[in-house]
C-alpha cells in the first residue's frame, strides 16, 4: 500500500509542477529553445520555481517508491500524472472535465489496474550482466538522441512532442538508475553507491531531461508535450527494468494480453486526456 500512496503522491506532484512549468516556459524568449540559457532565464519566473518545487517532490516521493517497489509496478502508477496535471489545468482555465475527460481518467485508471493485475510485477529476478546492461542503457538513450536530431529539423509543435518523447524515454531510464542506486545501498552500503556511476547518471539525466521539457514547454501548448511525455516514461522504464534490473512480469498469454491491453488503455488514455481544453492551447 505504502507503494501505491508514494506512487499517486508523486504523479500528483509532478502534474502540479508540469502545468505550473509550462505556464512559465511558454512566455520564455523563442531563442532560448534547448539552450542552457533558457533555465537561467526561467529561474527568473515564481510560477517555474514553484512548478519546480512541485516536481522535486514528486521525484523524492518517486525515488521512495522506487525504493520500495518494482519499476514495473511504479511505471504505470506515475502515468496518472496527467490526470492530475489536467484538474489543476482545468481549474486555472475554468473548464469542466466533462465527457471525453472522464473517458480519459477512466482509461488510465482501468489500464493502470489491467497491466498490475495481469503483471503481477516483482523483483528478484537474476540482474543482467554488464553487456545486457549497456546494451539497454545505449538503446535508450540513443533513441532519445535520435529524436533530439530528428526535432531539430521539424516545426516547433512537432518538434515539442518528440523533445517530450526523448525526455520521457530519459526519465523512464532515470527511473530504472534510481531503483539500481538504491538496490546498491541496500547490498553494500551508501559508500559503495557513491563510489558507483549510477547516482551520477541519475543526476545528469534529469539536468537533460529537464532542459529537453522545458524546451517542448516552450515550443508548443501542453497538449503536444505532456501526453508524449506521460506515454514515454513507463515504457522506458519498464523495458529497463526487465531488460536489466531482474523485474519480472507474468509471462503466459493470457497476461500478456491483458498487460497489452492495459498499456494501450494508458496510452489512448494519455491521448484522450491530451486533447481536451482543459490543457492549455497555443499562445
Amino acid at each position: 500500500m505504502a507503494v501505491f500512496l508514494l506512487a499517486l503522491g508523486a504523479a500528483c506532484c509532478l502534474g502540479a509542477g508540469f502545468v505550473l512549468q509550462q505556464h512559465a516556459a511558454q512566455r520564455a524568449p523563442s531563442g532560448d529553445l534547448l539552450r542552457w540559457r533558457l533555465l537561467l532565464d526561467l529561474v527568473r519566473m515564481p510560477d517555474w520555481l514553484l512548478g519546480i518545487a512541485f516536481m522535486i517532490g514528486g521525484q523524492v516521493l518517486s525515488a521512495l517508491a522506487l525504493g520500495a517497489g518494482e519499476v514495473a509496478l511504479v511505471e504505470p502508477l506515475l502515468a496518472t500524472n496527467l490526470v492530475w496535471a489536467m484538474l489543476l489545468a482545468g481549474r486555472l482555465t475554468g473548464t469542466r472535465l466533462g465527457r471525453s475527460g472522464w473517458i480519459g481518467v477512466a482509461l488510465i485508471a482501468l489500464g493502470v489496474t489491467a497491466f498490475i493485475a495481469a503483471g503481477r510485477p516483482e523483483g528478484g529476478g537474476p540482474a543482467a550482466g554488464p553487456l545486457r546492461h549497456w546494451l539497454v542503457v545505449g538503446t535508450v538513450a540513443g533513441l532519445a538522441l535520435l529524436l533530439v536530431s530528428v526535432a531539430r529539423r521539424l516545426p516547433l509543435f512537432e518538434e515539442a512532442t518528440l523533445l517530450a518523447l526523448a525526455a520521457g524515454l530519459l526519465y523512464g531510464l532515470q527511473d530504472a538508475l534510481t531503483r539500481t542506486t538504491f538496490d546498491r545501498v541496500d547490498r553494500d552500503g551508501a559508500a559503495a553507491a557513491l563510489a558507483s556511476w549510477p547516482p551520477y547518471a541519475v543526476l545528469g539525466i534529469g539536468v537533460v531531461g529537464l532542459l529537453l521539457v522545458q524546451s517542448a514547454f516552450e515550443a508548443a501548448p501542453l497538449r503536444m508535450s505532456l501526453p508524449a511525455l506521460t506515454a514515454a516514461q513507463p515504457l522506458a522504464g519498464i523495458a529497463c527494468a526487465v531488460g536489466f534490473l531482474g523485474d519480472r512480469l507474468r509471462l503466459s498469454p493470457g497476461a500478456l494480453a491483458w498487460q497489452s491491453a492495459g498499456m494501450a488503455a494508458i496510452v489512448v488514455g494519455v491521448v484522450v486526456l491530451g486533447r481536451h481544453p482543459a490543457l492549455p492551447g497555443a499562445k
